[in-house]
């Protein structure tokens, strides 16, 4: 691809990506009202995460295999149909089972720009530049969740909460149409494999079964989940246990909160993107994984001196946290990619999987049940961070290559793997 191309191609894959945070994000700052207005609770509340992370989670599976013989540009303009108008139920919803409902059909639609855009990355480029792709799809990506609460509030701040649903309505909508004019087909009809749902359960099973692509996945979905826990608990987070001069933030400031972390992630990424070629892959993975263990142990101090968190103090080891992140997570997809080339959509649906039904459940119980307490918070995300860098320590000392991106992909079935 030349140099203009591909940098349409990370700014489309970003777009696709946002969405997915877009439609969590948004409505964080309308939590108060849609409760009001639908008789729920915080707790009930919480479910429009969880059931949307569900429904991200089942289809999750589905979305990698089917870009794998249908075409990737296909499946995603098919999501984005599905996805604007679940939008629209959204947006009409009178109940709180109606609003659930499309919700989880949210979920069921709105994986395809991130799967089937890393498969897509890796059909097109190779070595060094697929990680610095890889790194700007990231950078564009780290945006939605910092602006998303921001534009909820504003939207928030001249309509009603029906409004965020059918600004993403717009949103999805306008992805659909660049993505029909500019998003070309990266997997020819020739690379496609045949829809044999036992053929597709075999793989599935040689890929799972694998105690690399174990590792590997474990340790990018743990240490994400140290600051997931965050993102998920923002709603009580912010708006309950951050105080700025000691007072209570409002649906305006989630700024405080997301900007500085998501800040930490893109400035993560470009660090990532300038790094390819010039330093090895486990080496930028384990200073990410220093930054990620650092930020624990500040996260702890500053809630064991400080009862009350304040802004912005509170929320600086969050930034290093997610600066980490960023370093680690694009080293650890490529690597997950490059060992299954023939099916790569396969690949990037089960590690989409494998990290959301950890972060499913991450959203739908822990933060229910720790998001009343910042030290509570503070030591489950240490906790999650220390069981991603043990899966990265065991991964390293089996003597593997971290990543592997060969300039040329191989052709090999996942059993050869195993």
């Amino acid at each position: 691809m030349t140099a203009p191309s591909t940098r349409r191609l990370a700014l489309l894959l970003g777009g696709l990506a946002m969405f997915g945070p877009f439609s969590i994000d948004t409505i964080f700052p309308a939590f108060p009202q849609i409760g009001a207005q639908l008789g729920a609770d915080k707790l009930a509340m919480q479910q429009t995460i969880s059931v949307y992370l569900i429904g991200y989670a089942l289809m999750s599976i589905v979305h990698g295999p089917l870009s794998d013989t249908i075409g990737r540009r296909k499946v995603i303009l098919g999501g984005l149909a599905v996805f604007t108008l679940a939008s629209v139920g959204c947006a009409l919803a009178g109940d709180l089972t109606t609003l659930l409902a499309f919700r989880a059909l949210q979920g069921l639609s709105a994986g395809v720009g991130l799967i089937v855009g890393r498969a897509v990355i890796r059909d097109v480029l190779h070595g060094d530049d697929a990680q610095r792709l890889m790194s700007q799809v990231s950078m564009i990506f780290g945006i939605a969740p910092a602006i998303a609460p921001i534009i909820g509030g504003w939207i928030l701040g001249w309509s009603r909460w029906p409004a965020i649903f059918w600004f993403l309505v717009l949103f999805s909508a306008s992805l659909l149409v660049a993505t029909y004019f500019l998003l070309p087909e990266t997997h020819p009809p020739v690379a496609r494999l045949k829809l044999a749902p036992k053929r597709l359960l075999r793989d599935y099973a040689a890929i799972f079964v694998n105690r690399r692509f174990q590792r590997l996945a474990a340790a990018g979905a743990f240490n994400f989940a140290a600051l997931f826990l965050y993102i998920a608990s923002a709603p009580a987070f912010v708006l309950d246990l951050l105080r700025r001069d000691g007072q209570r933030l409002g649906e305006g400031d989630f700024a405080w909160f997301f900007v500085p972390t998501i800040g930490g992630m893109m400035l993560g990424a470009f660090m990532s993107g300038r790094a390819a070629g010039r330093m090895t892959g486990a080496r930028l993975v384990g200073i990410g994984f220093a930054c990620c263990g650092v930020a624990a142990v500040g996260n702890l101090g500053y809630n064991l001196a400080f009862p009350v968190p304040e802004v912005p103090w509170a929320v600086l080891p969050m930034t290093l946290n997610a600066f980490g992140i960023a370093l680690v997570f694009p080293i650890l997809t490529l690597a997950i990619l490059d060992m299954y080339p023939r099916q790569r959509g396969s690949a990037s649906s089960l590690q989409a999987f494998t990290g959301l039904v950890l972060h499913s459940l991450v959203a739908g119980v822990v933060s229910p049940w720790l998001s009343h307490d910042a030290m509570y918070l503070a030591m489950a995300a240490a906790l999650a961070t220390l069981l991603g860098w043990v899966f990265w320590r065991w991964e390293l000392g089996k003597g593997h290559e971290v990543p592997e991106c060969p300039d040329e992909p191989a052709a090999l079935e996942p059993t050869e793997r195993l």
